[in-house]
């Protein structure tokens, strides 16, 4: 494999930035992340830290997509899954499916702050 095919991104946030959006049905929220992505975290009494690591997620997939020269993709085009095992993974949507890139993706948060490393690969 060849270090050209490979990018890297992360983002770190605040996850106080996330605790605003206590109502699910926000135009934000909405806009920002998928139903499944919604229903996830709002199970969770710290729905701020899930929504967050998410967010922080979606940021890294782009800049991982930006330092192979891809523009064009926003943060409604991923979606984070957590597997059954728990491990998160991404999902391109819409018309983006097609495109040959994958994904590893790493997340974590506290109380305080949230932060996520992709790396994405053209195959």
């Amino acid at each position: 494999m060849k270090f050209e095919n490979i990018g890297l991104g992360i983002d770190v946030e605040n996850v106080e930035r996330f605790k605003k959006y206590a109502d699910k049905d926000n135009p934000f929220i909405n806009r920002i992340f998928t139903k499944k992505e919604i229903e996830y975290s709002y199970k969770s009494k710290k729905f701020a830290q899930h929504l967050c690591a998410r967010y922080c997620a979606k940021e890294a997939c782009v800049k991982a997509l930006y330092s192979l020269g891809i523009e064009g993709y926003f943060c409604r085009d991923f979606e984070v899954e957590n597997l059954p095992s728990g491990v998160p993974k991404i999902n391109l949507l819409g018309k983006k499916r097609g495109d040959n890139i994958s994904f590893k993706v790493s997340l974590s948060h506290t109380d305080g702050f949230a932060a996520a490393t992709v790396i994405a690969v053209l195959n």
